[in-house]
């Protein structure tokens, strides 16, 4: 079953140890090392350098167009025979809405409101980048369905990092959705 590992910068040695990831997808800001696990060739290592932000803000890189596409052209060269591994510096924004939007661009037909249920209900911290959602919902043609559907779960819990879940991508598990 392929599946989305999502986890903090902090938790990656545990998390690959236990879901034995092909790939990684990094949503980070700056230059921190990031542990790549050994089951991550460095080609299927996606690294991408965005803050967390939903705004223009002097100084900072916000999230755009070309991360979206990146992260997206990156889950269709998946092969899905084991876990992507998906992290940002907390587990809770970056990594969650990159987690969300790969979910519905690998299935078309998954309704965006049952994928955004799912996610709250795999992390009760999970607070999708509101940028990053705006713009996969324009990409993928979702005439805010997105946007309203991670709306409505709300803010996830306060936290200082996320605890790891893994999060279904295959519509061959849509009872999962």
């Amino acid at each position: 079953m392929p599946y989305l590992a999502v986890c903090s910068l902090a938790r990656i040695p545990d998390t690959a140890r236990h879901h034995a990831p092909s790939h990684m997808l990094t949503v980070i800001s700056g230059d921190p090392p990031v542990p790549r696990p050994e089951s991550v060739i460095a080609a299927r290592h996606l690294r991408l350098n965005m803050n967390d932000i939903a705004v223009e803000t002097p100084g900072m890189i916000t999230p755009g167009e070309t991360h979206v596409r990146q992260i997206i052209g990156f889950a269709h060269g998946w092969d899905r025979k084991a876990p992507m591994l998906i992290h940002c510096y907390a587990g809770v924004s970056r990594s969650t809405a990159s987690a969300y939007m790969i979910a519905l661009a690998l299935n078309p037909d998954l309704d965006a409101l049952m994928a955004a249920r799912l996610l709250r209900l795999r992390s009760s911290t999970a607070t999708p980048n509101p940028k990053l959602v705006a713009i996969a919902d324009d990409v993928l043609g979702r005439g805010g369905a997105m946007v309203d559907a991670i709306g409505s779960i709300g803010r996830g819990a306060d936290c200082f990092e996320g605890a790891p879940f893994v999060f279904p991508v295959s519509d061959d598990h849509a009872d999962q959705f």
